[in-house]
């Protein structure tokens, strides 16, 4: 069988219909970085096993989940809050968790971003691969934001999708939310600049996506006009004009998210240049 680990902060909207998807784990846990809403009761009522931890960053959350909480299973899945396991996922995972022969000890996994009811198929944004199910002992998970893991074994890849709705909340909460993102990017994209080096074959790298999307990411650190650029790319190169209306206003909360994260990292450098 297959652990569950849903992290949550105020998702008593998304919480309920995500612990739905996934009632077809023996082990869901739900680690709460102490809710003020209804998150926690909804969480109980179900019958999951709750944990609380003040949230600090991605990565050291997440490693502490996987060091401190005792799973049920070697096999983990990952997921938030706002996100929906699908059936063809669900069957997937419970094969492989059964399947000894595997070979990887991970797998990374494509997902379907959702804006106001239409997949935002287009916009640069699909696919991208995020590694969610593996063995729990085996995985380490790096940067404060959009965080990378450390896989101690082969890496797989998986065929299902798993449904993101990011701006169920609604847009103030996601305003909230990616300004703490910025913040946090600005940090990453600061020490990165510092360190002066730059992923040059991580570029074309096509056997690791992830490695090819970190390396743009970093690239993008170092170009002017970053959210003018971002929009161009995920409007125009990446073809979001085919998403429509949702597709447009995706793209330009995208650039503004790129703007804060801008103006986070002149306000560090004007910091540390006193």
């Amino acid at each position: 069988m297959v652990s569950v680990l849903i992290l949550t902060l105020n998702e008593e909207k998304n919480l309920a219909r995500c612990l739905a998807s996934v009632t077809w784990s023996d082990d869901v846990v739900v680690l709460d970085s102490f809710s003020t809403d209804q998150t926690l009761d909804i969480a109980k009522a179900s019958g999951v096993r709750v944990f609380q931890r003040k949230f600090d960053n991605y990565a050291s959350h997440r490693n502490w989940a996987l060091q401190n909480i005792s799973f049920a299973n070697q096999w983990v899945y990952f997921c938030d809050a706002d996100e929906v396991v699908t059936e063809e996922l669900q069957e997937e995972l419970l094969n492989i968790s059964s399947n000894n022969s595997s070979a990887a000890v991970a797998y990374r996994l494509r997902y379907k971003n959702y804006f106001r009811g239409k997949w935002i198929r287009h916009c640069g944004i699909y696919p991208v691969w995020a590694l969610r199910f593996f063995q729990h002992d085996k995985v380490r998970f790096h940067r404060l934001v959009h965080t990378t893991a450390e896989v101690d074994g082969p890496v797989g890849q998986l065929k299902a999708h798993f449904e993101h709705y990011s701006f169920n909340n609604g847009m103030c909460a996601w305003f909230k939310k990616h300004a703490q993102y910025a913040e946090k990017e600005a940090i990453e994209c600061f020490n990165e600049l510092k360190s002066g080096s730059l992923d040059w074959r991580g570029l074309f790298s096509i056997q690791d996506p992830v490695r090819r999307r970190m390396a743009l990411k970093y690239l993008s650190f170092r170009l002017p006009l970053r959210p003018l650029l971002k929009f161009f790319y995920m409007y125009i190169m990446r073809l979001g004009f085919l998403d429509g209306r949702q597709g447009f206003t995706y793209c330009c909360l995208i650039s503004v998210y790129e703007y804060m994260i801008v103006q986070n990292l002149k306000e560090m450098r004007r910091q540390n240049a006193c």
